[in-house]
């Protein structure tokens, strides 16, 4: 009774791979045998099957005393001549230290204060320095900052819907507040208290550790002194800060 192997099973020892290589070896070889004796090129690719580009390929390569030359060289995307930096040292350090300075900028800012100090460089010169000390590690970029407004699926009875006839046509008719979290550091939360005029598009901005409804109550007291015109009416997000002491 004959015993059946599964070929897979010297898929991963050193003789199976060397018998491999022998066959893939006596094949090519055997085509370039068959080529001298006919001389005839695409016979030669029609008889075994392959593209004329890969026989001539193999052809170019091919040394009768070194069946090596025929195997097929590792495939890799790096180009074989490499971008050498060009941008002086000086510029580097400088790109680098004016980054940290100011660790929200981008590439375009970086360039503007560059040239103000007297130094040419390109944006794209910058953008590719800054990568390249990212990679390097010298480059720490800070985390980022989040501004989110509040989410809230609480029915408010405190909160009044806004007339539908109402419509502001002068500055002061309505002024519209809404409140955000901000994070400028991991762990850390402000509140930011933003009020604008729908008519003059006139801003007032604060920042709080909190938002009670005693924080609110002060920003409208500043809001109502800081605006060139007597407010008349507001709208408000709905928010718990709006309630309490009102």
């Amino acid at each position: 009774m004959k015993k059946v192997v599964s070929l897979t099973a010297f898929a991963d020892s050193e003789t199976a791979q060397y018998r491999l290589r022998v066959i893939t070896y006596s094949q090519r070889f055997g085509m370039m045998d068959y080529y001298t004796k006919t001389g005839n090129a695409r016979l030669t690719c029609r008889h075994f099957g392959i593209a004329p580009d890969t026989f001539y390929r193999w052809k170019q390569r091919y040394q009768p005393h070194n069946l090596k030359s025929l195997e097929d060289e590792p495939k890799t995307r790096r180009p074989q001549r490499l971008r050498t930096p060009t941008t002086p040292i000086a510029v580097v350090e400088r790109i680098l230290s004016l980054r940290q300075q100011y660790p929200r900028w981008g590439k375009e800012k970086l360039a503007v204060l560059l040239a103000r100090e007297g130094v040419s460089v390109s944006v794209s010169t910058v953008g590719r320095t800054l990568a390249r000390l990212r990679q390097r590690g010298v480059l720490k970029e800070p985390l980022p900052s989040y501004i989110s407004g509040k989410k809230r699926f609480i029915k408010r009875s405190w909160a009044v819907r806004r007339p539908q006839d109402l419509r502001a046509t002068s500055p002061g008719d309505l002024v519209q507040i809404d409140t955000l979290d901000i994070r400028p550091l991991p762990g850390v939360v402000r509140k930011q208290f933003t009020a604008r005029d729908t008519v003059s598009k006139w801003d007032v901005i604060s920042v709080s550790g909190s938002a009670t409804s005693g924080r609110a109550k002060a920003f409208l007291e500043e809001l109502r002194e800081r605006a060139p015109f007597p407010i008349k009416a507001i709208q408000i997000d709905g928010g718990s800060e709006f309630k309490g002491e009102f």
